[in-house]
């Protein structure tokens, strides 16, 4: 009992600077713990101001917190004067580990944060992307939805969409319809012309505030290649498409003008051989 009494009496200085020193990281602890909440609190609040996907906002907040969280009990253990170098190291180690072993999901999740950051497209958006053409469906934190026009669902990870060219259909309200018309070497191209420019502003579809180009575009092998170029809003693109290559056919054919099939010419010689 003695000896104890001796030892605390020859140690006060000593145990009152550790206790000095726990009271210390205590309060590190608990107050960069509210710290850490009030920051987890501010990015939910900023992340949904944004209008940022619930499951990246719980993500993002969560993994933020997480970070602070190991700082503050770190910077408390480093407090009470232990030696926290091997600890950060282990758990750098096992981050490392745990991010080579997850990297293609981590890519895809990443695309996705990029995907709903910059918003390249959104539900009901017809796209085409990674060779796939369809109309945006779903957009989650590692894939894409896709509905494509005969109604597959095809899946589509992110990584692959932010690492490929994409191209949104439905971002502009106008587009332009491109057809190529070809009609034979024969056909009087004033006429057919003519006939091309009635049929495409007699259409209900077209815009007629918008400039229609309408003429000859090459001199292929066998026809005369006339370009049509009238603009249509983008929800109508497809049913004036199909609407006005039918009535040009049926115009081109009441008029007499002929859209030729490819042709080739084949010339036979036939030689004389003298016989010995």
């Amino acid at each position: 009992m003695e000896t104890i009494q001796t030892w605390f009496t020859n140690n006060q200085q000593m145990l009152l600077d550790f206790a000095l020193k726990l009271l210390v990281a205590i309060a590190i602890f608990f107050i960069g713990k509210f710290i850490a909440k009030m920051v987890k609190k501010g990015l939910i609040k900023v992340m949904q101001h944004k209008g940022m996907d619930a499951t990246i906002i719980s993500f993002i907040s969560s993994l933020a917190y997480g970070l602070l969280f190991f700082i503050v009990i770190v910077a408390a253990i480093s407090h009470l004067g232990f030696n926290t170098t091997s600890l950060v190291a282990i758990v750098g180690a096992a981050g490392l580990a745990i991010g080579l072993a997850l990297q293609g999901s981590l890519s895809n999740f990443a695309s996705g944060v990029l995907l709903i950051i910059l918003k390249p497209f959104k539900a009901g958006d017809f796209i085409d992307v990674s060779g796939v053409s369809g109309i945006v469906e779903e957009i989650h934190v590692f894939s894409t939805k896709l509905r494509t026009g005969d109604n597959k669902a095809v899946i589509i990870p992110n990584g692959k969409i932010t690492s490929n060219t994409i191209t949104n259909f439905s971002t502009k309200p106008e587009r332009r319809l491109d057809l190529v018309i070809g009609v034979s070497y024969d056909a009087d191209l004033a006429k057919t012309k003519a006939l091309l420019i009635k049929v495409t502003n007699e259409h209900e579809l077209v815009l007629k505030d918008k400039e229609i180009v309408i003429g000859v575009q090459e001199l292929a092998e066998s026809s005369v290649n006339f370009v049509v170029r009238p603009w249509v809003t983008s929800g109508d693109y497809w049913i004036l498409h199909r609407d006005l290559l039918e009535k040009i056919k049926i115009a081109l054919d009441d008029a007499g003008i002929e859209i030729p099939y490819p042709q080739l010419s084949l010339h036979v010689r036939k030689e004389e051989t003298n016989e010995s």
